[in-house]
């Protein structure tokens, strides 16, 4: 029985649940009338039957008073069967006449919040607070002050230094003052800056509440997002702001970003490490996905507790259902892309297959578009690579086509990877041929790649050494085979220079790979350059990655990329490209022969994108590559590359063709693609074995185990075994037998990743161990997880080996000394007593 009466049930519900009272109590009067003053029971429901309609008089439309007994909003509950908003004009009718400004319209399923002075009914997942509302009605945002708000260059620099002006090495302007500037880290806008923000309240002053900028990577995104978040709490049209990145490594960046560009006036935190007192700041950030864990948006927060929303990576952070998050919060809304809409204008939607990555990105570019209310393709601004290169703020690449007959082969639409980065980085491999990963894994065509690479790469302009590379591997396996041949070549090539540090695997598989990243734009990853002492710059040349160092990553001095992958997502070959974009000037500091110091600068002019698998023409019908490289035929006794010989004999057998003589045998279910569909196979095969579902209600857990090892994994039928269901399901860490069964019958609502894990350690850590307030709780939490996550951070604290950490990319010396003295002792003791290392396993 659907009808109005079991909507009620549940309106009953959530109204108490919000706090509203249908009678008196300790906690205050009744705060809810009804005409009849009656509250409907489930009983009398289930009595009255079909017959309720027929027995009620009048209308139960609910009445909620304030703290004064007059009224502040109606409840419009309509039955299951029909749309809330049908009854849209009747509530706004109604609330008229009993002068109530708000409006809930609801069928016990579907629910809308409606300020009738504004707007129009917007969607909520939960009925807001008396204080909520309260909130609401006294908060009275002026949409002039924000669309007349003057914003000028300096806008950021007046919070970050507001008497510059005044100061002695101020010159006048920024041109004549760019040392001071720069020695004192202000950040002024750019023009197209400013221009964004302009357009910004043109859409304010035109009643518009959603605005979207398309802005080339490296464009200074986060700066103009410090300059609209100052911009609404200036003139307060918003109390707090809800920053959304979709990476880990993000969260921090964006915290180091607004910290520097507005303190003191406003504070920053990031949600996770101020969990009881994030409402004590203007500016939260968090990832889109620790609120969509468990549904934390919604248990956790209040549609109201904030009155502006950024996402960053609008392409990435709201698509699928994370949009649900963005949603469920009220105010304005602003979306950040660096992907344009029209980046796959060459796709016929007509042509492509629902599964095809291209038709996949067309509807998530659509969508990112269509959230901000820009349908028809133009955003609120647009600020492109090329408008950047022509103003002399990027750098545009010099793109070597270095495709070889293998790769080609594998573009077709029978073979392709598709990348899907997570939260932490790891990557879930999705190959569509069968041939896919064994053609693409020979040795030969690796070594191919990597000399290619070595003979054509940019050298650093100080050094003369290899300039500092990124490399984008199709997997985490193959990124480690990469880096033992670059390594191997670098043996050779400058004998004893690297030790095996010229090149780093920088995946997820690698303990605190975070810090990895971090170190390479520092210049201080595996120490610094051999090369010339006291030059800036790191001894490890290449970071070979797979999802990470994409989004946001901000490398300066990066000289060449490589794609040693097929990439069909627009976002992240414009993420990928972008990462070269950024101008930089190297320079060397040093003491000539009349002991005077001098200084050498060499401008970064331009970037080197090696394509191995012509992904520039895939997104450009016809591309005219920079060059075109005749890759080498690797031949007994051939191979220079700088300045040494390379024998290739150590890495393959030779044939004329090494690329076009591959092996055909036949790969069995062992080595097929792992994807989606794979764990909604092993679901269904768990579910319909009683054995399991029988030892599962009685809780034989071992039973349980026992027989899945002996009677469904490994069988040559689907093959299923624990590290396949681990990446089909998007696991970041090791994970049970159990734990998946759990999940499969709905005992436990999601898997944990390994970060969710960490923070309920540490979590549990701190409230045995409170820590004091002049503890560093950052330096406390970094060590806390590095000791989890990194066998050798433990072997080193074990042993007292502290010299180890000096060049340690995990964990520095500096990190190690931030740490109260207590908790060096205190974590490793409690960790070996009381965590499971293993589950920290990738």
């Amino acid at each position: 029985m659907k009808n109005e009466a079991h909507a009620r049930i549940r309106i009953n519900n959530l109204l108490e649940e919000a706090g509203w009272r249908f009678f008196d109590t300790d906690e205050g009067p009744a705060n809810i009338l009804l005409e009849n003053h009656v509250k409907i029971t489930q009983a009398e429901v289930d009595a009255w039957g079909n017959d309720y309609e027929n027995v009620k008089n009048g209308s139960l439309d609910f009445l909620l008073v304030d703290s004064d007994n007059k009224p502040i909003c109606v409840l419009e509950a309509k039955k299951e069967s029909l749309h809330p908003l049908v009854a849209k004009e009747q509530a706004r009718k109604y609330a008229k006449t009993v002068g109530a400004q708000y409006v809930i319209l609801s069928n016990g399923i579907v629910h809308y919040f409606w300020d009738t002075a504004k707007g129009n009914p917007k969607p909520i997942y939960k009925f807001p607070s008396p204080d909520e509302i309260g909130a609401i009605k006294s908060w009275n945002p002026d949409r002039t002050s924000l669309a007349t708000e003057t914003v000028s260059s300096d806008y950021i620099v007046a919070v970050q230094m507001p008497d510059y002006a005044e100061k002695p090495k101020w010159n006048g302007s920024i041109q004549d003052s760019k040392d001071f500037i720069w020695s004192n880290g202000l950040r002024f806008l750019r023009h197209y800056q400013s221009k964004a923000i302009e357009h910004l309240q043109k859409a304010v002053a035109a009643g518009k509440d959603r605005f979207l900028f398309e802005m080339a990577t490296g464009t200074g995104k986060t700066l103009t997002s410090a300059a609209v978040i100052r911009l609404f709490l200036r003139t307060e049209n918003a109390r707090r702001v809800l920053f959304l990145v979709d990476r880990l490594e993000l969260e921090d960046q964006a915290w180091k970003a607004f910290t520097n560009y507005l303190k003191p006036d406003y504070s920053t935190f990031i949600y996770k490490e101020h969990k009881g007192d994030w409402r004590k700041a203007e500016i939260v950030v968090t990832t889109i996905q620790s609120l969509m864990h468990n549904d934390k948006y919604r248990y956790e927060f209040s549609p109201t507790d904030f009155d502006l929303l950024i996402s960053d990576e609008a392409h990435r952070s709201i698509s699928g259902n994370a949009r649900a998050v963005f949603e469920y919060f009220h105010g304005y809304k602003l979306g950040l892309t660096a992907t344009p809409k029209d980046y796959l204008k060459g796709v016929d939607p007509d042509k492509v297959k629902d599964n095809d990555p291209r038709e996949i990105e067309r509807r998530m570019l659509r969508d990112t578009y269509s959230t901000f209310g820009c349908e028809g393709g133009d955003p609120t601004y647009r600020y492109s690579l090329l408008d950047g290169v022509k103003d002399g703020f990027l750098i545009n690449p010099s793109v070597l086509d270095a495709r070889t007959e293998i790769t080609t082969q594998l573009l077709s639409d029978e073979g392709y990877a598709v990348i899907v980065p997570t939260e932490e980085g790891e990557e879930t491999e999705t190959f569509v041929s069968r041939d896919f990963e064994k053609k693409f894994f020979s040795e030969k065509t690796n070594t191919v790649f990597c000399q290619t690479f070595l003979e054509n790469a940019l050298r650093d302009p100080i050094t003369g050494e290899v300039g500092k590379t990124i490399i984008f591997a199709v997997s985490q396996n193959h990124a480690r085979k990469l880096t033992e041949i670059l390594n191997d070549f670098a043996e050779q090539l400058f004998p004893r220079k690297y030790n095996s540090d010229f090149a780093v695997q920088v995946t997820s598989q690698v303990g605190d790979a975070q810090q990895m990243t971090i170190n390479f734009t520092n210049n201080n990853l595996s120490g610094k350059t051999t090369w010339l002492e006291g030059y800036k710059s790191c001894k490890t040349r290449v970071c070979v990655t797979v999802g990470m160092m994409t989004t946001g990553y901000d490398c300066p001095d990066l000289l060449n990329i490589c794609m040693m992958r097929p990439i069909f997502s627009p976002a992240d070959f414009v993420q990928i490209k972008g990462r070269g974009t950024r101008k930089n000037t190297f320079e060397f500091t040093y003491k000539n022969e009349l002991n005077e110091e001098e200084t050498k600068r060499e401008e970064k002019e331009v970037f080197k994108l090696f394509d191995f698998f012509a992904n520039c023409e895939y997104f450009e019908e016809k591309f005219d590559y920079d060059e075109k490289l005749k890759l080498p035929k690797p031949k007994k006794g051939a191979g220079e590359v700088g300045g040494g010989s390379v024998d290739l004999d150590k890495y393959t057998n030779y044939n004329p063709d090494p690329l076009l003589m591959v092996n055909e045998q036949q790969i069995g279910y062992e080595g097929m693609r792992i994807d989606r569909e794979l764990f909604k196979k092993f679901e269904d095969r768990i579910i319909m074995d009683d054995i399991i579902k029988k030892n599962v209600e009685l809780g034989n857990w071992e039973q349980v185990v026992s027989h899945i090892q002996q009677e469904i994994f490994d069988k040559p039928e689907e093959y299923f075994n624990l590290d396949k269901l681990r990446k089909a399901a998007k696991i970041d860490r090791k994970v049970s037998i159990r734990e998946v069964v759990e999940k499969i019958f709905g005992i436990i609502p999601n898997f944990k990743s390994k970060d969710d894990l960490l923070e309920e350690e540490f979590d549990k850590f701190i409230s045995i161990y409170p820590p004091e307030e002049d503890v560093n709780l950052r330096a406390l939490k970094y060590f806390f997880k590095a000791y989890i996550v990194d066998q050798d951070i433990r072997q080193i604290i074990e042993t007292k080996d502290f010299h180890a950490l000096q060049t340690h990319p995990a964990l520095t010396i500096s990190q190690f000394k931030a740490v109260a003295s207590k908790y060096r002792e205190v974590i490793p003791v409690y960790i070996k007593d009381y965590i499971d290392l293993e589950r920290f396993a990738a």
